[in-house]
């Protein structure tokens, strides 16, 4: 354990006190944020996008499963994400969707559809998530430019002279990157409604949440950042 200051229960409590009133700020100005959010203006998608799913070619307004609205993760995979050919999954995204399958009957029942998509082939993806043991609808948009047109991949060209990711210019890219796009489906016609990028998506990773109440948070400074994160089944045991 780490060297830290005890008190009394009197003093803690007065600290305690004091913070509460920080985190009710907190919580008013993230739902101030979250109004925010769902105030920017909705734009339709006019491309004709298509995916491969297990139900077969999906476009766009058929991921929505006959909901109304759609939150899509993109998943790093395969190139610009391989660690080794045994582990073709970004390590972050495999955090991250570890969460997915305990959220997935909650967001259904408040009309919307969670799927990740990544641009591998639907085999490739399938295995993986085998391995995982993770069963939330997973589709491959390889071939088509969905995710280079969501910013959460660049071409070449891009990768070489830099290109927008986050809404600001990186110089260096790389292939791809992690985030997550939400969609509305309205009149038959899809509209892009919110994208974030890089830490936004650090808020779908309730695993944070939990370390943040533990007596030692994070942890991480010092030690590598997010190094320690591993897949769940590569974690050592015991």
């Amino acid at each position: 354990m780490v060297d830290h200051k005890t008190g009394t229960q009197d003093e803690w409590r007065a600290a305690r006190l004091e913070l509460l009133e920080a985190e009710k700020e907190l919580t008013r100005r993230s739902d101030e944020v979250a109004r925010r959010r769902q105030e920017l203006p909705w734009f339709p998608v006019e491309k004709d996008y298509v995916f491969e799913t297990d139900e077969g070619k999906k476009t766009l307004a058929e991921l929505f499963d006959g909901r109304s609205q759609l939150l899509v993760y993109h998943f790093m995979f395969g190139v610009g994400a391989r660690v080794d050919e045994q582990n073709p999954g970004c390590t972050g995204c495999s955090f991250v969707a570890d969460h997915f399958d305990a959220v997935v009957p909650h967001l259904n029942a408040r009309d919307v559809t969670l799927v990740a998509e990544s641009i591998a082939p639907l085999e490739e993806l399938r295995s993986y998530k085998e391995r995982m043991g993770w069963s939330f609808p997973w589709v491959s948009s390889l071939g088509s430019d969905f995710r280079y047109e969501f910013g959460a991949a660049f071409t070449e060209e891009q990768q070489r002279n830099g290109a927008e990711y986050n809404f600001r210019h990186v110089d260096q890219p790389g292939p791809q990157r992690e985030g997550m796009s939400a969609f509305a489906l309205q009149d038959g016609v899809v509209h892009h409604t919110y994208s974030t990028y890089d830490r936004g998506v650090e808020q779908l990773m309730a695993t944070y949440r939990y370390l943040d109440l533990a007596p030692l948070g994070r942890n991480e400074e010092g030690r590598g950042g997010a190094a320690w994160w591993r897949r769940h089944d590569e974690y050592e045991t015991g």
